[in-house]
């Protein structure tokens, strides 16, 4: 990824949060989707091949486990992803996939790719939006909230610690404290 491109790579906390508005308007399942995705930086095939025993919902964890040969982890639940999850289970006890397709069979990228297309043009984003930028917005907020690289490394599964490098490096509050007046 280019730090110098022009071209939007993630979206903001306040675009965030307009798009999971927008998106729980429409369809909790849609919602459930961002939510997870965004919070725990999952890329657009590890959401759709979520099963369920990677989710303990009583002890509040999902276990992740990363592509591209990235370090699988296992990270905690909050009360919102709690309750979609529970809500999700319940509206399909017997499946293995946490996200299905209005057809009842497991999301697919191509059904995830369109329907946050679709969801970005009516949140009014004036640019074109796809699954991979909810990873970027996860990674942006944690950089920005001053987690430590090596962290923010672990948390996203980066076998690599420059593919997280480019979150801190556009980070503007890095040199805040450096001098005083």
């Amino acid at each position: 990824m280019s730090i110098l491109s022009n071209s939007r790579k993630h979206l903001t906390p306040s675009e965030m949060e307009t798009l999971q508005n927008v998106a729980k308007r429409q369809n909790f399942r849609n919602y459930s989707m961002i939510l997870l995705a965004f919070r725990h930086g999952l890329r657009c095939t590890e959401l759709c091949n979520l099963e369920w025993n990677a989710i303990d919902l009583t002890a509040g964890t999902i276990s992740i486990a990363r592509l591209k040969h990235g370090t699988p982890s296992t990270h905690p639940l909050t009360g919102a992803e709690l309750r979609a999850l529970k809500r999700l289970k319940r509206e399909a006890p017997n499946s293995r996939y946490v996200f299905l397709s209005s057809r009842g069979t497991p999301m697919t990228r191509q059904n995830f790719h369109h329907l946050l297309a679709d969801l970005g043009r009516e949140a009014g984003f004036e640019f074109p939006l796809h699954p991979h930028m909810l990873r970027h917005a996860c990674g942006f907020k944690l950089a920005n909230e001053g987690r430590d690289t090596r962290s923010l490394q672990h948390y996203l599964g980066h076998k690599n610690i420059q593919s997280t490098v480019v979150y801190t490096n556009l980070n503007a509050n890095r040199f805040n404290g450096w001098f005083r007046d």
